[in-house]
């Protein structure tokens, strides 16, 4: 076997070595208590903590907020946008909040630690976080059981039921959805700046492979990334075409065209895929950076880079042009849109179970307003206006500030924010028509439970993370990698992959069988 750079062993080795050292973080803070609903018994998690009061009898919560747009939000404009919250949303519900606005770098531990400690009420979580996503937060007992308390509400009200529908674990709601594209696509993005310098004609671009002759002109233009995958394993998302990756690795899937969950490890796409990052590797079109995770999380403001792959939204270029801060251009359409049971999670709010029941009809409460309420939905997201943004002469927001600045994809639902200056004025409806267009995933619902082989699924990601992100990253030479991925399948079934596959048959099997029921 033969490696581009013993570097590249060296730290993915210390990857792997890291993901196995990370434990789920929290408390299961929550009571698990047996109640009779309408004559049937159910489990629900309860909180047991006392209801804290203001002085004129609302109920406060305690809101943790994840700032994915300011490296460090400014603690006195949050304590003004919260203030300013407070002031209008008193006459309208019973309620009032503490907000806690959090740097996404130094979120998971503060969050993680305020739950411990009971102190918070609502969060913003999904379902690609780790430590505090959605599957940690479910597994600890650490998220209410809202399904009683939702129905006939203004936040249940807000969203389609089929969003609910898919968010739901064990047909349970757990979750609130930011509702923005409820699907799962994947598009190519190059700058358009060299579209135009060497003339691309992108109506040829079909597949990946076929934007190769483009790799060479950004290689031989002096571009150091001509390829870049942002430090991210990609076949889980370029090939969902062929499977639901349900467990969000590449070496568990369910086969669409089988409906049956397999291996793709052992499959000519993985080959296929491989083979092709590798050549492309020795060809000079991927860095060595993205196997050894070097690349700046900030890359694709500069001009280093050629190709890019983007995830599908409404209005494309403008939302990859406003977040990137330069033209792009978008190659649509690699993958189809799919509706699959974390699409809906990749953005969205959990109720703490210890929060008690008033509390958590407080918190229903708050996001019924917030989803539904322009003057609201602006100020949580973007903060006071004449402050933290303006408004043009379109009536659309520009936001300027370095203290308080959110996007809607991780604040609230699309439909009554104030549209940002590079929005189109049918925003709305291009993202009630994508939702609509998305096909509904075979395994659409399906979560896979690993209590039973938590400790041989945990190994096998430290495997993929030794052997699968380095052959996805192109860190092997493309002669060896069928006799790579003849080694990673050893390394896998010696930390209990043929446990975890077959735990995972057998549990999409009986979810098929109860839903033809």
């Amino acid at each position: 076997m033969k490696k581009r750079t013993s570097k590249i062993l060296a730290v993915m080795l210390a990857s792997a070595m890291a993901a196995g050292s990370l434990a789920a973080c929290g408390s299961d803070s929550g009571t698990t208590d047996t109640k009779s609903t309408s004559g049937e018994s159910s489990t629900d998690t309860a909180g047991s903590g006392n209801t804290e009061k203001t002085s004129d009898g609302k109920t406060k919560i305690s809101i943790y907020h994840a700032s994915w747009m300011l490296a460090k939000p400014d603690s006195a404009q949050v304590q003004k946008v919260q203030d300013a919250i407070n002031d209008y949303i008193g006459d309208k519900i019973n309620v009032e909040v503490e907000l806690h606005d959090i740097a996404s770098g130094e979120y998971n531990d503060k969050a993680n630690l305020a739950l411990a400690n009971n102190e918070i009420n609502l969060l913003t979580t999904a379902s690609w976080q780790s430590t505090i996503g959605t599957d940690d937060l479910y597994r600890q007992n650490a998220v209410y059981d809202i399904t009683d308390l939702l129905p006939g509400t203004t936040l249940y009200d807000s969203m389609p039921e089929g969003i609910w529908t898919a968010a739901q674990y064990d047909g349970k709601d757990y979750f609130i959805p930011i509702y923005k594209e409820a699907y799962e696509g994947y598009d190519l993005k190059t700058r358009q700046a060299l579209v135009d310098k060497f003339g691309w004609d992108l109506s040829t671009v079909k597949t990946l492979k076929d934007i190769e002759p483009f790799l060479e002109d950004c290689k031989n233009d002096g571009i150091k990334y001509p390829y870049t995958t942002g430090k991210t394993a990609m076949f889980n998302r370029l090939y969902m075409d062929d499977f639901d990756f349900f467990a969000s690795y590449s070496f568990l899937g369910v086969d669409r065209e089988k409906d049956e969950v397999v291996n793709p490890i052992q499959t000519d796409k993985y080959k296929e895929f491989t083979e092709l990052m590798c050549d492309w590797a020795e060809k000079g079109y991927i860095s060595e950076d993205e196997v050894t995770k070097t690349t700046s999380d900030t890359l694709a403001q500069t001009q280093d880079w050629g190709w890019n792959w983007w995830t599908c939204v409404p209005n494309d270029e403008e939302n990859s042009e406003g977040r990137d801060k330069q033209d792009e251009a978008i190659v649509e359409g690699l993958t189809n849109k799919y509706m699959h049971s974390t699409s809906t999670l990749g953005s969205c709010y959990a109720i703490t179970a210890n929060s008690s029941e008033e509390q958590a009809k407080a918190c229903i409460d708050f996001l019924g307003l917030l989803y539904t309420d322009t003057k609201l939905a602006d100020l949580y997201t973007y903060g006071i206006e004449g402050e933290d943004y303006t408004l043009n002469e379109d009536g659309k927001v520009v936001q300027d500030s370095e203290a308080y600045s959110h996007s809607a994809w991780e604040s609230c639902s699309v439909v009554p924010l104030t549209l940002l200056e590079n929005e189109p004025d049918n925003k709305v409806e291009m993202y009630e028509q994508m939702n609509n267009e998305a096909e509904t995933s075979c395994a659409a619902g399906f979560r896979f439970d690993k209590s039973n082989v938590e400790a041989q699924y945990s190994a096998c990601v430290n495997v993929f993370e030794q052997y699968g992100f380095v052959l996805e990253n192109g860190g092997y030479a493309s002669s060896d990698v069928a006799s790579v991925i003849g080694e990673y399948q050893n390394a896998l079934d010696e930390a209990g992959y043929q446990d975890v596959l077959k735990e995972a048959q057998t549990q999409y099997d009986a979810w098929k069988a109860a839903k033809a029921e």
